[in-house]
C-alpha cells in the first residue's frame, strides 16, 4: 500500500478525531477504561482465589461456587443499568449531560479506591466486592446515557458512525492494554495496586470532561419525567427497525458476553493456566475488537448496514461455540480474536444505526431505552449462565448459546422486522 493510500484510509478512517472536543473525550475515556480493565481481570482473578479458598478445598465445588458468583458480580454490576438507565435517560435530555457524567466518574472512583484499601489490608470479603460492583453500576446508569447522548453533540451527523466505531476501538484497545498491564501488575505489586490505579484513572476523565467546550442547551419545555419516559417508549414502539434493534442488541449480550465472564475459567481450568494465562486470552479478543471497530470505522456510513449486522451476528454466533469446543489452545487464540472482531462489529453497527435514527430532542430516553437492552442483557446473561455452568459446564453453556445467537440472526434474516433494510 503507498503511502498517498495509507494517508487516505487513516483521514478516513479516523475522521472524527478532526474534532478537538471529541479527541479530548476519547482520550480521558481511553485512560479510564484501561484502568476499569486492570481492575476487572484483577476483580475477576480475585473471586476466582476466594471462592476456591472459602468454599472446599476439594476442586469440584469450588469450581463450581467460581463459575457462580462470577457470573453474579458481572449481574449485580449491571443490575442498576438494568433498573434504572430509564430514569437516566430522562434526566440526560434535561440536564447537562457533562456534570452528570463528572458525578458519576467520582463515585466509580470511590469504589475503586474502597476495594484497593481492602484488599491493601488483607479485609476484602465477597460480598464487599459484590457490593461496591452495585454502587459503580448505580453510577454507570445515569453516566452511561449521558455519554452517549453527549457523543453525537461532538461531530457533524456524517462522522457520527465513525465517532461510535472510534468509541469502540478505545475501549477494545483498552480491553488488551488493561489485562495485560493487570497481569504484570499482579505478579510484580498484588492485586491491591490494579484498583487504586483504576481509581486514579477516573481522574482523567473527570479532567478531559472539564475541559470539553460543548455548552449545555436546555429544552424549551420540561414535562414530568413519568410523561416525557413515556414519550420515549412511544416512539421507540412506533419505530419497528429501533424496536428490532434494541431486540438484537439484548439478545446478543445476553447469550454472546458470558463468553468474557467465563474467560477465568477457561483458562484456569480447560487449560490449566495461571493469570497470565488469562490476561493473554483477553488481549486476544481486545486486539481482534480493535480490528472490528477499525473496520467499521473505516466504511463509515454505508448501505446494507442493516444486513450486514445481521450476517456478522451470524458468524459471531458461530465462532462463540467453535471456541466453547476448542481444546487446542492456539486454535482458542484465534477463535477469541475473531469472536472479538465480531461481537464489536455488531455492538458499532447497532449503536449507530440507533443514533442515526432517532431525533436529538429525544436522544437521551431513546438511547436509555437501547441502553437498558443492551448493558441489561449481560447481567442477566452473566447470572443466568454462571447458575446454569454451576449445573452443567461452561464450555457446554457458551456452545448452546452461541447456536442461539445464530438462531436470532438468521429469524431477522428471514423475518425483516426493520432490521435488514437499513
Amino acid at each position: 500500500m503507498s503511502a498517498l493510500n495509507v494517508q487516505v484510509f487513516l483521514r478516513r478512517a479516523l475522521a472524527a478525531f478532526t474534532y478537538r472536543d471529541f479527541r479530548i473525550l476519547w482520550l480521558g475515556a481511553f485512560t479510564s477504561t484501561v484502568g476499569t480493565w486492570i481492575q476487572k481481570v484483577a476483580q475477576s482473578w480475585l473471586i476466582l482465589a476466594l471462592t476456591k479458598s472459602a468454599f472446599s478445598s476439594d476442586e469440584a465445588p469450588g469450581r463450581t461456587m467460581s463459575a457462580f458468583y462470577l457470573g453474579l458480580d458481572d449481574f449485580l454490576g449491571q443490575l442498576p443499568i438494568l433498573l434504572l438507565t430509564l430514569i437516566g435517560g430522562v434526566i440526560a435530555d434535561r440536564h447537562d449531560r457533562r456534570r452528570l457524567l463528572i458525578s458519576s466518574q467520582y463515585v466509580q472512583m470511590a469504589t475503586a479506591f474502597t476495594l484497593a484499601a481492602l484488599v491493601f489490608t488483607d479485609a476484602v470479603r465477597i460480598w464487599h466486592i459484590l457490593a461496591l460492583s452495585f454502587t459503580a453500576g448505580l453510577a454507570q446508569a445515569f453516566g452511561g446515557p449521558a455519554y452517549q447522548s453527549l457523543v453525537p453533540s461532538l461531530v457533524d451527523r456524517k462522522d457520527l458512525p465513525n465517532a461510535i466505531a472510534l468509541n469502540s476501538i478505545q475501549f477494545n484497545l483498552a480491553r488488551v492494554i488493561g489485562p495485560l498491564l493487570a497481569g504484570g501488575m499482579m505478579a510484580a505489586f498484588g492485586i491491591a495496586l490494579c484498583f487504586g490505579i483504576n481509581g486514579l484513572s477516573f481522574l482523567v476523565v473527570i479532567l478531559a470532561l472539564v475541559s470539553l467546550r460543548v455548552k449545555h442547551i436546555r429544552p424549551t419545555e420540561r414535562k414530568p419525567m413519568l410523561q416525557e419516559l413515556q414519550g420515549g417508549l412511544a416512539y421507540v414502539r412506533s419505530q419497528p427497525a429501533i424496536m428490532g434493534l434494541t431486540v438484537l442488541a439484548f439478545l446478543t449480550t445476553f447469550l454472546g458476553l458470558p463468553l468474557l465472564t467465563f474467560l477465568p475459567i477457561f483458562a484456569s481450568e480447560i487449560f490449566a493456566g495461571d493469570v497470565s494465562r488469562y490476561t493473554v486470552m483477553m488481549a486476544y479478543s481486545g486486539a481482534g475488537a480493535v480490528v472490528g471497530a477499525l473496520v467499521i470505522a473505516w466504511l463509515g456510513r454505508f448501505k446494507r448496514m442493516g444486513l450486514t449486522l445481521l450476517l456478522v451476528q451470524l458468524a459471531f454466533g458461530a465462532l462463540v461455540t467453535a471456541f466453547a469446543v476448542s481444546r487446542v489452545l492456539w486454535l482458542s487464540h484465534l477463535l477469541l480474536f475473531l469472536d472479538g472482531a465480531a461481537l464489536v462489529m455488531v455492538f458499532s453497527l447497532t449503536a449507530s444505526l440507533v443514533q442515526l435514527i432517532v431525533p436529538d430532542h429525544l436522544r437521551g430516553r431513546v438511547v436509555s431505552i437501547y441502553m437498558v437492552a443492551f448493558r441489561g442483557g449481560m447481567p442477566l446473561g452473566s447470572l443466568w449462565g454462571g447458575y446454569a455452568a454451576s449445573l452443567t459446564s461452561a464450555p457446554f453453556v457458551l456452545a448452546v448459546n452461541g447456536g442461539l445467537v445464530s438462531l436470532v440472526s438468521v429469524y431477522f434474516l428471514l423475518r425483516g422486522r426493520g432490521v435488514k433494510e437499513l
